[in-house]
C-alpha cells in the first residue's frame, strides 16, 4: 500500500474534481465537499511527508516500466514539502472561496476547476520525467485560465488574454528545450538526464538548452524582464483565485528553476552568473515597481515578483546555505502571499474597495481584525522573529562567503523597501481617517455578513497566519527541513540513485 503513496496526492484530487462535477449545480453541497476534501489532502499531505521523512526518497514506475524508459513519479523532501504546502494553501483557499466567490461564478464549475489545478500542481512536483512535466504545466494553465475569465467582466478577459499569451509562449519555449535535450541525451527521465547531459561534448549547446529552460520557467516564475503579465493579470479575478495564483502558480515556476537547474544543468559558472544578474534585476525592479501602486492587489503582485528574487539568487550562488535560504523563503512565501491575496479580499469585504487613496479606519473601526491582519503584512516584511526574517540570513550569509556583495546589496534594498511598501500600505489602509464610500449591492460590507459568512473570511486568513507564526517562532525545525532539502539538491546522487536502482 505505501509503495502507492506518491501517487495519492493525484488520485484524490481527481476524485475531489469529478464528484464536485456531478453536484455542478449543487452550490453548498460544492461549497461542503470542497472544504471535506481539501483536509483530506492536508492530511494525505502530512502522511506523505512524514513518511518521505522517515524512509526517504520514493519512486513508482508507471505501468512497471523501468527507469529511465517508464513515467517515473518522485517524492523526495522538495516535492513532498510542496505538496503538503499546496494542501495547507488549498484549504485556506477553499474555505475562503464559499464565502467570496459569487454564486453565479460557483454555477460554472468553480470548484471542480480549482481541484483539477491542485492536481496539475501536485503533478508537477511529484513527476520525475521532464515531458510529463510539461503535460502537468498544460494543466495548471488549462484550469488557471478557467479561474481567471470566470465570471468574464472586461478586465478579467484582458488580464486573462495577457495571462494565457505569455503562458503560452513559455510553454512553447519549454517544449522546444524538452525537443532539444532529447536530441542530444535521448533520454527524458530527468534521473537520467542527470548523467546524460554531463556526458554530451558540446558544452555550448548544453547551455543553450539550459538557457531555453531558463526563459521558459523564467516566464512562469515571474523573473526580470519576463513578469509584464503577473501584475497585468493577477488582481483582476476573484479573490480567492488571486490568493492561489499568488501563493501557488509562481512557486511552480521557482520549483521547475530549482530542479532543473540542480539535478541536470549543474553548477555551471556560466549559467549561475547569469542567473545571479537575474534574480538582483527582480528584486529591484520588482520593489520598486510595487511601490508606486496604489491597488493592495497590484502591490502585492509586484512583491511577488520581487521575492521571487530571493529564491532565485539562492539558486544562483549554489551552495548548501545558499539553497536552504532559497527554500526556506519559498515555504514562507507560498503561506504569506496566499495569506495577503486573501487579506485584500477582506479589506474589500470591509471597506468596498482596494484602493488605498480611498481605504482608511479600518484599525479604528476592526482593531481585532487589524491585529490579525498584521501578522500576514509584517511576516512578508521579515520583521524579527516572524517568518520572512530567518532565510535572509542563510541567503545574506551565503552572499557574504561567496562574496556576492551586489547580490547582497539587493537582498538588503528589497528587504528595506518591502518595509517601506507595507508601512505606507499599514497607514494608509489602517491608520489613517476612512471615508464614506457608498455600499456595492454585490459586496456588503462586513457589518452586514452573518457570524457564519465573517467566520468564511477569518478562518482561512487566521489558519494561514498561525502557519505563519510556526514558520517565524519555530524557525528551527524549517531551518533542519530547509537544510535537508538543500543537501538532497546540492549531492543529487541519492535522487538519481531512487529513481534508477531497477536500472543500476
Amino acid at each position: 500500500m505505501t509503495e502507492q503513496i506518491v501517487l495519492y496526492p493525484l488520485f484524490l484530487q481527481m476524485a475531489i474534481s469529478i464528484i464536485l462535477m456531478f453536484g455542478w449545480s449543487k452550490i453548498k453541497f460544492q461549497k461542503v465537499f470542497s472544504v471535506f476534501g481539501s483536509i483530506l489532502s492536508l492530511g494525505l499531505a502530512i502522511w506523505l511527508f512524514s513518511y518521505i521523512w522517515s524512509n526517504g526518497t520514493q519512486t513508482i514506475q508507471a505501468g512497471n516500466w523501468e527507469a529511465p524508459f517508464g513515467i517515473t513519479f518522485v517524492a523526495d523532501m522538495l516535492s513532498a514539502t510542496l505538496v503538503l504546502l499546496t494542501a495547507i494553501s488549498g484549504l485556506a483557499v477553499s474555505i475562503f472561496s464559499g464565502a467570496s466567490v459569487l454564486k453565479d461564478r460557483l454555477r460554472f464549475g468553480y470548484f471542480p476547476i480549482f481541484h483539477f489545478l491542485l492536481l496539475g500542481l501536485n503533478g508537477a512536483f511529484l513527476t520525475g520525467d521532464i515531458f510529463n512535466l510539461y503535460v502537468w504545466f498544460e494543466i495548471i494553465i488549462i484550469s488557471s485560465f478557467v479561474l481567471i475569465t470566470i465570471g468574464g467582466e472586461k478586465a478579467q478577459l484582458e488580464g486573462a488574454v495577457k495571462y494565457f499569451t505569455l503562458n503560452i509562449l513559455a510553454s512553447m519555449i519549454f517544449l522546444t528545450a524538452i525537443a532539444v535535450l532529447y536530441g542530444i541525451t535521448g533520454s527524458l527521465n530527468m534521473a537520467d538526464l542527470a548523467g546524460q547531459v554531463a556526458e554530451v561534448e558540446n558544452r555550448g549547446l548544453v547551455q543553450i538548452t539550459a538557457l531555453l529552460f531558463l526563459i521558459g520557467f523564467g516566464i512562469k516564475a515571474g523573473v526580470f524582464p519576463l513578469y509584464f503579465w503577473l501584475p497585468a493579470s493577477y488582481h483582476t479575478p476573484p479573490f480567492a483565485v488571486s490568493a492561489i495564483f499568488g501563493g501557488l502558480l509562481t512557486k511552480v515556476g521557482v520549483y521547475a528553476l530549482i530542479r532543473v537547474f540542480t539535478l541536470i544543468f549543474v553548477d555551471d559558472p556560466f549559467l549561475n552568473n547569469i542567473i545571479m544578474i537575474i534574480a538582483i534585476l527582480t528584486l529591484v525592479s520588482g520593489g520598486i515597481g510595487a511601490l508606486i501602486q496604489n491597488n493592495m492587489r497590484k502591490v502585492f503582485s509586484y512583491l511577488i515578483i520581487c521575492h521571487i528574487g530571493y529564491m532565485i539568487a539562492g539558486l544562483g550562488m549554489f551552495t548548501e546555505i545558499a539553497i536552504a535560504g532559497a527554500i526556506f523563503y519559498l515555504i514562507h512565501d507560498i503561506i504569506v502571499k496566499t495569506n495577503l491575496f486573501m487579506v485584500s479580499g477582506v479589506v474589500y469585504r470591509l471597506n468596498g474597495t482596494n484602493s488605498m487613496r480611498d481605504l482608511g479606519g479600518i484599525y479604528a473601526n476592526w482593531p481585532k481584525i487589524s491585529l490579525l491582519l498584521f501578522i500576514p503584512l509584517f511576516s512578508l516584511v521579515g520583521i524579527p522573529p516572524l517568518s520572512g526574517f530567518w532565510p535572509k540570513i542563510n541567503l545574506i550569509k551565503a552572499g557574504f562567503t561567496n562574496g556576492s556583495y551586489i547580490t547582497v546589496g539587493a537582498i538588503i534594498f528589497a528587504s528595506f523597501i518591502t518595509l517601506v511598501i507595507i508601512a505606507k500600505l499599514w497607514a494608509e489602509v489602517f491608520w489613517k481617517e476612512g471615508k464614506e464610500l457608498p455600499l456595492r449591492s454585490n459586496f456588503g460590507y462586513f457589518s452586514k455578513m452573518t457570524n457564519t459568512k465573517r467566520l468564511q473570511f477569518i478562518i482561512p486568513v487566521a489558519f494561514l497566519s498561525i502557519v505563519s507564526l510556526y514558520i517565524g517562532f519555530g524557525a528551527e525545525h524549517v531551518q533542519e527541513l530547509s537544510a535537508r532539502i538543500a543537501d538532497e539538491l546540492v549531492n543529487s546522487q541519492g535522487y538519481i540513485d531512487a529513481v534508477l536502482k531497477s536500472k543500476n
